[in-house]
């Protein structure tokens, strides 16, 4: 049967990324992804243009105000979430830092209480955690994923479960071996016994269509750049959970949400570069050969942007999955190498490591090859520790829309010169 999805056009794809340009074959997407033209040119024309502080009296300001509400809009599609909840942040490192000291102050945590955290997450959703229940007085229970399989089954969550956990902090997707934990299951076992949750949806963001009302996690946070976009932190959350929050803030600072969460001025320029990288994506879907521009539909019926937002990611998912089997099968072949991405649903990200050699060491030597494949724990301490790996972590291989077959074959070659 035809698959119901377009395929995703590659060469297409790739065409709207300059820095493809020069053979280098990128498998560090995890780290933050190469950036498509219409990114920069949205940037530059922000910068350019006659613009001011948001406000509703001159066209700078009128400008402003367009840009920030759009790029809300755009968002709040790629999210699956209201537009009006949608929060912008230096980063989602430093969004997720407030909001755990908002949380801990405003909802009263104290000794007796317990927050859950996971070993498979990155750091950034485990610490902001750590630090405010220990500030308050609250407890730490971990849930932990198992190191033979890369899973973090529901149970290891519903274990450490009690009636006084206040909030489930969990991963969408793993930055270091690409599990994707059964997160539907893990939020009800959490809301069964009256917590929150916050989903780092950082990596998950990339590969998936995601939405936070249909998962019906609390909290969602990710990072724009690790989809084609500039560096911010974007974070969203239920109306009426974000209203109850009273983060601290500057007294002139506005009290609607979302801003009374967004401190300073926003950087205009980088919001007009998130509204056309989720117009991009939202395009992927459509494109076929360079000349299509951003945005365009698969089909010539009236979509909505998350419709075709939906579309695409689909489009990526197939595209993505076989890649990472043809990487994962080759490097399974090659002597003395080990896999560290086991998981049976994850993202196509692979951690790897060869008998006898540094992780550093092959780094080195891909890149020398061309092939980007950066070697570390990736932030995710515990998940690398958890994994036997310790600081070193592994050597990480990520799929990205712009991957091709002919860039698998090459990393192949280039890892098959180090083994056994």
């Amino acid at each position: 049967m035809p698959s119901p999805h377009p395929a995703l056009d590659v060469a297409a794809v790739r065409a709207h990324f300059p820095a493809l340009t020069t053979g280098t074959a990128h498998f560090d997407g995890p780290g933050g992804s190469q950036t498509p033209a219409v990114l920069a040119e949205a940037v530059a024309a922000t910068l350019t243009s006659s613009i001011a502080n948001r406000g509703a009296v001159t066209a700078a300001e009128q400008r402003a105000e367009t840009i920030v509400q759009g790029a809300r809009a755009a968002m709040g599609d790629l999210l699956g979430t209201d537009p009006a909840t949608v929060i912008f942040g230096r980063s989602m490192t430093a969004l997720t830092m407030d909001l755990a000291r908002t949380l801990a102050r405003c909802r009263d945590w104290g000794p007796g209480d317990e927050v859950v955290v996971t070993s498979l997450d990155h750091d950034a959703n485990i610490r902001p955690w750590i630090i405010a229940a220990e500030t308050v007085g609250a407890s730490v229970r971990w849930a932990e994923l198992d190191p033979e399989t890369g899973e973090l089954p529901p149970g290891a969550v519903e274990a450490v479960l009690t009636e006084r956990t206040r909030l489930v902090a969990v991963t969408g997707a793993s930055n270091l071996i690409g599990t994707r934990p059964d997160l539907p299951a893990i939020i009800s076992a959490a809301h069964a016994v009256g917590a929150l949750v916050h989903v780092d949806g950082v990596h998950l963001a990339a590969h998936a269509a995601v939405s936070r009302e249909q998962l019906g996690a609390d909290l969602l946070s990710c990072s724009p750049y690790k989809f084609f976009g500039p560096h911010l932190g974007v974070l969203s959350g239920r109306a009426d959970l974000l209203e109850e929050l009273r983060p601290d803030k500057l007294l002139p600072s506005p009290e609607a949400v979302p801003e009374r969460f967004e401190m300073g001025t926003l950087p205009y320029e980088l919001l007009a570069g998130t509204t056309a990288t989720v117009d991009f994506i939202a395009g992927l879907a459509g494109l076929s050969g360079s000349a299509v521009s951003a945005g365009s539909g698969a089909t010539s019926a009236p979509q909505t942007r998350r419709e075709r937002l939906e579309a695409s990611f689909a489009a990526v998912e197939a595209h993505e999955d076989a890649l990472r089997a043809r990487a994962e099968d080759g490097l399974a072949a090659i002597d003395g190498v080990h896999l560290h991405s086991r998981a049976r649903h994850r993202t196509p990200t692979l951690l790897f490591t060869i008998d006898g050699v540094e992780p550093a060491a092959v780094h080195r030597h891909l890149a020398a090859r061309g092939i980007n494949a950066p070697a570390s724990h990736f932030y995710a301490w515990d998940c690398s520790h958890r994994l036997g790996l310790g600081p070193s972590g592994g050597v990480r291989v990520g799929m990205a829309p712009y991957t091709t077959q002919e860039e698998v074959d090459r990393l192949l070659e280039g890892v098959s010169e180090l083994g056994c």
